[in-house]
């Protein structure tokens, strides 16, 4: 359930662009496992991402996120994965998702926006990983169908 906070942001959002675009970056390390985090202001284990600012490609903003979100830096070009429409949260909104398979990591350290990382099973994940997190890992590593939406 979004806080008033969720909804005052969205709200000032959907005023400002009404059509908004996300990355979310499937990071694998050499086990085979996937980079999860829960934010601070959110519940849930999701995927490092964010939204794409004004005159920022989709790579660019896939790799602020990392460094901000994970002290992650992408060494390689990451692969476009899936793409998602976001509709029953934010209307007009969809998210681009690419699997990061080259990076270097500096050590985490919470922060305002980033409370926990942690390298998971991607079939195994945990019990509060977020429903379109999980899909998206059923997809991915579960060879499941993709679907169209988040």
């Amino acid at each position: 359930m979004p806080t008033l906070r969720d909804r005052l942001f969205q709200f000032y959002w959907r005023r400002q662009r009404p059509l908004t675009l996300g990355v979310r970056g499937i990071v694998t390390d050499e086990e085979g496992r996937v980079l999860l985090l829960r934010h601070t202001y959110t519940p849930g284990w999701h995927f490092p991402g964010g939204g794409v600012e004004k005159n920022e490609t989709a790579l660019t903003a896939l790799s602020r996120e990392l460094k901000e979100e994970a002290q992650l830096t992408m060494s390689g070009t990451p692969e476009l994965i899936s793409i998602h429409s976001n509709h029953n949260v934010f209307p007009n909104d969809h998210v681009l998702v690419f699997r990061v398979g080259e990076w270097t990591a500096e050590a985490f350290i919470p922060n305002g926006e980033v409370k926990e990382t942690r390298f998971v099973d991607p079939l195994d994940p945990p019990d509060e990983t977020t429903g379109g997190t999980r899909r998206r890992l059923l997809e991915v590593f579960g060879a499941a169908p993709v679907s169209e939406h988040w």
